[in-house]
């Protein structure tokens, strides 16, 4: 066979086209090696909701980048919990170096699909060590790491507040679904302190009917509602605080969102500093620390939040020393 002869080339030309091909295999490697990858799992939320958004930015602030040297990827069970499994298997598949997930759900099912991947948790309405996800707060001991919120002794707090804001209301409803049983035996327990009768009322298969179960309050003679931590209240936001409007309950809720609102009151910690702190963790974890031996954080910093605009549509006057002491008073 006769030899085929090609246009000579620069020898200048063909050396660099040869350098060129010998190190775009390495930097290929390199920049995939050094690609971060997020998981995040979620119950229930869209990757829209504010929260997640200062959990990216802090990523941002720490230097991961999404579309230069992170991914993230997002999947939402859409409040169909027995889709969490199969997206777990997902985002282990897709390889994810960690995996923020929020709830017990969220965590479980990650734990199921892998035992190695390191979680992220922000447990703002369960106990991680009950849970039995960790062992203990300095030493976690396993595979998960993450955040701590403590509502149970934050529940105690709020009704005191409530009776300190409405010194004279004597029959309080407790809106609550089974994720805040433990709040409510704590909420029991503080009323017959108070001298407060409580009218529990409990939320059951989602989507949640708020203005029926306040209404439910009116009958019963409520004088104040108290609304404690679980998930699809802060989620449900805007319908528990239209519901309060409506049926003219006073409310003292667990999220600062609820107050803005048109909730009366809202104590509890700042949870967009919470999730920019799982961002932390998150970084920390993709630089090479091991879950297992990062403490789990708790918040140490807690606001009260006065909304004096619903107050003085419900035509409530608080005590001026109250307003005194609040982090935020909406007018």
């Amino acid at each position: 066979m006769d030899s085929i002869c090609l246009p000579e080339m620069p020898r200048r030309t063909f050396l660099a086209m040869v350098a060129g091909g010998l190190l775009a295999a390495p930097i290929a490697a390199e920049a995939e090696q050094t690609l971060a990858r997020v998981g995040f799992l979620a119950s229930g939320s869209p990757r829209s909701v504010p929260l997640i958004a200062d959990f990216e930015e802090r990523l941002r602030e720490l230097g991961y980048i999404e579309g230069r040297n992170l991914t993230i990827e997002f999947r939402s069970a859409e409040g169909f919990v027995d889709r969490l499994p199969g997206l777990a298997a997902e985002l282990v598949q897709l390889k994810a170096h960690v995996i923020l997930a929020h709830s017990v759900p969220a965590v479980r099912a990650v734990k199921a699909a892998s035992s190695t991947i390191p979680i992220v948790t922000i447990a703002t309405d369960y106990d991680p060590i009950a849970a039995g996800f960790i062992r203990g707060l300095g030493r976690p001991g396993g595979s998960v790491t993450g955040l701590f919120l403590r509502q149970v002794e934050l529940t105690a707090k709020r009704l005191s507040l409530l009776k300190e804001a409405l010194p004279g209301i004597t029959r309080v409803a407790v809106l609550w679904d089974t994720f805040a049983a433990d709040q409510l035996r704590t909420a029991e327990a503080t009323a017959r302190s108070l001298g407060l009768q409580l009218q529990p009322l409990e939320l059951r298969s989602p989507p949640y009917d708020y203005e029926s179960a306040l209404r439910n309050a009116a009958r019963g003679r409520a004088e104040a509602l108290l609304g404690l931590a679980f998930p699809l209240m802060y989620r449900d936001r805007n319908e528990v605080a239209a519901a309060v409007l409506k049926t003219r309950l006073p409310g003292m809720f667990p999220f600062r969102e609820v107050a803005e609102a048109g909730g009366l009151m809202a104590y509890g910690a700042n949870l967009p500093e919470m999730y920019r702190s799982a961002a932390g963790l998150v970084a920390k974890i993709l630089k090479g620390a091991n879950p297992a031996d990062l403490p789990v954080e708790q918040p140490t910093k807690f606001d009260l939040v006065i909304n004096l605009k619903t107050a003085k549509a419900l035509g409530l006057t608080i005590p001026h020393a109250l307003l005194q002491r609040a982090d935020q008073v909406m007018e």
